[in-house]
């Protein structure tokens, strides 16, 4: 008789596979991003994450103490499983994005917490937390000199409720990083449902306060607070990566 042993890798392995065919895919963007990482208060973004849920914040690298992500995003092409224009197929926002864990369990990845989106058709989103915009605005140029390239970026979103996230910078483009992968992000009024984002992107780490790269930034400012996010940005609150991703590719599944 013949035994068979199965590792446990390889059916973690097995349940991954099985995880990814079982996935229905619901829309697909091409889309620029401007990312700042902070660390901001610790008590006050508890507060915001659901019963049992803490901050995930890295101890070392690039994403080092950052517990909250605002992320200003150019959604270029937007289409659905059919491959077809989604909506208006291209749309503009910001978010805050969580890194987090169950305090008891295996559960990880991210929560959208915030948001503002330009179409109001967005809101409050798969994840009830976007506002629509009553200020969207973006404009992004690059300038060539033959040596190099700089990039000049302005986005300015608030809403009604008095949220509001705005950066102005320009950079000199550096080289992007490929990377990618897959990460659940959680809904943060009910953790035991969410979506897998799964990426493929190159990231351009424009400057950093942890790791040794070169600062490209220029010019920089940034305002952000009210509404339900001014407890997050009161003032002590620190900037630790600026984040430039020139290309983005993202689908978004449900499990």
């Amino acid at each position: 008789m013949r035994r068979i042993f199965t590792s446990g890798l390889a059916l973690a392995a097995l349940a991954t596979a099985s995880e990814a065919r079982a996935q229905t895919v619901l829309e697909q963007s091409a889309e620029h991003r401007f990312q700042l990482d902070f660390h901001v208060n610790d008590a006050a973004l508890q507060k915001m994450l659901p019963a049992g849920w803490v901050s995930d914040m890295a101890s070392v690298g690039a994403a080092k103490d950052a517990n909250i992500r605002m992320i200003f995003i150019d959604r270029m092409a937007i289409v659905g499983a059919d491959g077809k224009p989604k909506g208006k197929g291209s749309a503009r926002l910001v978010y805050l994005a969580a890194p987090v864990k169950q305090a008891a369990g295996d559960g990880k990845g991210q929560m959208i917490l915030a948001g503002i989106v330009d179409d109001a058709a967005d809101a409050p989103g798969a994840f009830g937390v976007y506002a629509a915009a009553t200020t969207a605005k973006m404009t992004r140029t690059a300038t060539s000199s033959g040596a190099g390239a700089l990039n000049d970026e302005d986005y300015d979103f608030a809403a009604a409720g008095g949220e509001h996230m705005q950066v102005h910078v320009k950079f000199e483009r550096g080289p992007g990083a490929k990377g990618g992968g897959e990460t659940r992000f959680f809904n943060p009024a009910d953790p035991a449902k969410y979506q897998i984002f799964k990426t493929e992107q190159a990231i351009d780490i424009a400057r950093n306060v942890t790791v040794p790269v070169p600062d490209h930034v220029k010019e920089f400012s940034y305002k952000a607070g009210g509404g339900k996010i001014a407890s997050l940005f009161d003032g002590t609150e620190k900037v630790l990566s600026w984040d430039s991703f020139p290309w983005y590719v993202r689908t978004v599944s449900a499990p």
